[in-house]
């Protein structure tokens, strides 16, 4: 007999993901169709129209075809050839084979460096694990903290969906925490008082809180001061904190500036918060979501825990190694002075400068619309607008309302999580110029008949 639905574990089947949901799925059906779809669901750089770093897909060819090595020609600038003979150096055997469970020794220093220069404080590369990607290193993180159905993961709302269908398939229970919209989504020492006694009422065991900065959806950025009351609650109540900061590159407002977790740990003094913080090569400017490169960096944790870790890490062996190249090269570009210097830092803040502009641009043309507003985007890759509806009409209904008439795909609010009463949608900043005013002018068209 064929295995059925009945066959399926309850917590597979109750796994959501809402970026890659039904309106997604739609969407994918009128493309078929011959229908124009602009794809706004999706932090999906490449995907639209960004240009990969000329510097990192040098070094990533001569990896892969080592025999270029050999009598290098004028097209491959001498830093290029310098990092893809240190990588196989370090690698000892190239891409082709796996590496140490870890990630490649020679690249974990490298992140190690960055740390210390981003941040000022010590970093060891044993406490450093190459992922595919961020996700795989969070997933890690949630499965060693997720131990039977009562531990609870304290989570932003609105949040990433990652940590809400992990959660789910590991048989967890997700504590979600609001963030403050009024004021630029910024955390709340009451509410996240609010949300770990609602949790403990439920006969839930909080182990960890998770905190994403810059924020997706929401694009804010937390000060220092704000990452500082998180760690002092999680020192307070006892919990593992976990750091999502892929878009600690993509900072748009003047006078803001990433901070990171480990940094204000650090100068803290705290010795019994336990840290796991992520860094990913799919955003910032770099826009890499295909090579699947990352890291996970630990803090305050056993011997005996790391070690765990370390197994788990070895039952897939090892992360994809052209992702650690990509990593390697997102920890360690090019340096002033350096032959690829100029052209590395020319796409990068053509990148980011784009990016700023766009966010503005959103933001101005969103907030024009009546019945939609949205906070300011200081940070990441999105914007989180409110929008009001229809009595008895919800954010699916809009969103999908909005791709049949317009093609635009959005993601409802309701698979992030919003307050109770509200809705909401999220758009990312990623398509060209020329199509965010064309999706906003869609979008106010739409928005004028749906009301």
């Amino acid at each position: 007999m064929p295995l059925t639905i009945a066959d399926i574990g309850a917590a597979i089947l109750k796994t959501e993901y809402a970026v890659r949901g039904p309106i997604v799925a739609r969407a994918q059906e009128l493309e078929r169709q011959g229908r124009t779809v602009i794809y706004c669901n999706i932090g999906n750089p490449q995907a639209l129209e960004q240009k990969p770093l000329t510097y990192l897909r040098q070094v990533l060819s001569l990896v892969s075809w080592p025999e270029l090595l050999a009598n290098p020609d004028a097209r491959w600038p001498e830093d290029a050839v310098s990092a893809a003979r240190a990588f196989i150096a370090g690698s000892k055997h190239g891409i082709g084979a796996y590496s140490e469970s870890k990630g490649v020794r020679f690249v974990r220093e490298a992140v190690a460096d960055f740390i210390r220069a981003r941040d000022g404080i010590q970093a060891d590369p044993e406490a450093i694990y190459l992922t595919d990607g961020a996700s795989k290193g969070v997933q890690t993180a949630l499965r060693m903290l997720i131990a039977g159905p009562q531990d609870g993961i304290m989570v932003p709302i609105p949040q990433y969906p990652l940590y809400s269908a992990t959660i789910t398939l590991y048989g967890g229970r997700m504590a979600g925490y609001y963030l403050d919209e009024a004021n630029g989504w910024k955390l709340s020492r009451v509410e996240l008082e609010k949300a770990y006694e609602k949790a403990g009422s439920e006969g839930t065991r909080i182990k960890a809180i998770c905190v994403i900065n810059p924020g997706n959806p929401t694009g804010s950025v937390l000060d220092h001061d704000n990452i500082a009351m998180v760690l002092a609650f999680a020192r307070e109540k006892g919990l593992s904190v976990l750091a999502d900061e892929v878009y600690q590159e993509n900072i748009y407002r003047e006078g803001e500036s990433f901070v990171s977790f480990a940094r204000v740990l650090e100068e803290s003094g705290y010795k019994d918060v336990s840290l796991f913080s992520f860094h990913s090569c799919s955003k910032g400017f770099m826009g890499e979501c295909g090579l699947r490169g990352g890291y996970m960096e630990i803090r305050n944790l056993p011997a005996e825990v790391v070690a765990q870790i370390t197994k788990l890490q070895s039952v897939s062996l090892c992360s994809n190694l052209p992702g650690q190249v990509a990593t390697y090269v997102l920890v360690r570009p090019p340096l002033a002075g350096e032959p690829s210097y100029a052209l590395y830092a020319k796409e990068r803040d053509g990148i980011l400068g784009e990016l700023r502009s766009r966010a503005a641009l959103l933001v101005e043309g969103l907030n024009r619309i009546p019945g939609i507003s949205t906070a300011a985007i200081t940070g990441a890759m999105y914007a989180f607008p409110k929008v009001t509806l229809p009595a008895g009409k919800t954010d699916e209904d809009w969103c999908m309302a909005l791709l049949e008439a317009t093609g635009i795909c959005l993601v409802p609010g309701t698979g992030f999580g919003q307050r109770p009463g509200t809705a909401h949608f999220r758009t990312t900043i990623l398509p060209p110029t020329s199509r965010i005013k064309e999706v906003v002018k869609l979008i106010a068209d739409f928005q004028e008949k749906y009301r």
